[in-house]
């Protein structure tokens, strides 16, 4: 889906809804918890805490989920353990396939997703769309990594992509320094 067609969509969503919520994680939340231990372990909990937290505001009698954990049904479980009230949580693979609620859920965070990428854009120039197989994102990455030697505060350092190109980076600069 395009991000024009998911902007439709999530005016629609948004239209139709009772309420919605959204929490977002900081760059450096997750490189703090990435770089300090097990990556998929902690993500997974920054994960179910940002759930738990959407699941606090909106106050259902049952949340569905897309489960990030390879095993669904803990992932239910560490959302559970963040909330402070009892409500059945739905935690499964694949559910923004399944339940019409997770996949709106999903269109909107990704539309909210596309209009912070937009908005560094006008900021920063053109990043692309950044995930590690876009181009432009690449070449953002490259061309600010050589120039400010450190990535923008909205660039989480713990990612692999970021981290190779630091290194390569790096690696290409010692190359041209002098032997002394």
């Amino acid at each position: 889906m395009t991000p024009t067609q998911r902007r439709i969509l999530a005016a629609k969503i948004e239209e139709a809804a009772i309420k919605t919520a959204y929490v977002e994680i900081a760059p450096q939340e997750i490189d703090v918890v990435v770089l300090g231990g097990k990556k998929l372990f902690k993500l997974n909990y920054l994960e179910a805490k940002a759930m738990a937290k959407v699941i606090e505001e909106l106050r259902p009698e049952v949340a569905y989920v897309d489960a990030s954990d390879v095993l669904a049904e803990r992932f239910g479980r560490q959302i559970q353990s963040f909330l402070p009230f009892q409500v059945k949580v739905i935690s499964e693979h694949h559910a923004d396939g399944k339940y019409t609620v997770v996949g709106a859920a999903s269109i909107l965070a990704k539309t909210r997703r596309d209009s912070i990428i937009e908005e560094l854009a006008r900021t920063y120039g053109e990043i692309g769309s950044g995930y590690p197989h876009d181009p432009l994102t690449l070449g953002f990455l490259r061309g600010w990594i050589r120039s400010h030697c450190d990535y923008p505060d909205f660039v989480r350092k713990s990612w692999e992509t970021a981290q190779r190109i630091k290194k390569e980076a790096s690696e290409q600069q010692s190359k041209l320094e002098p032997e002394t």
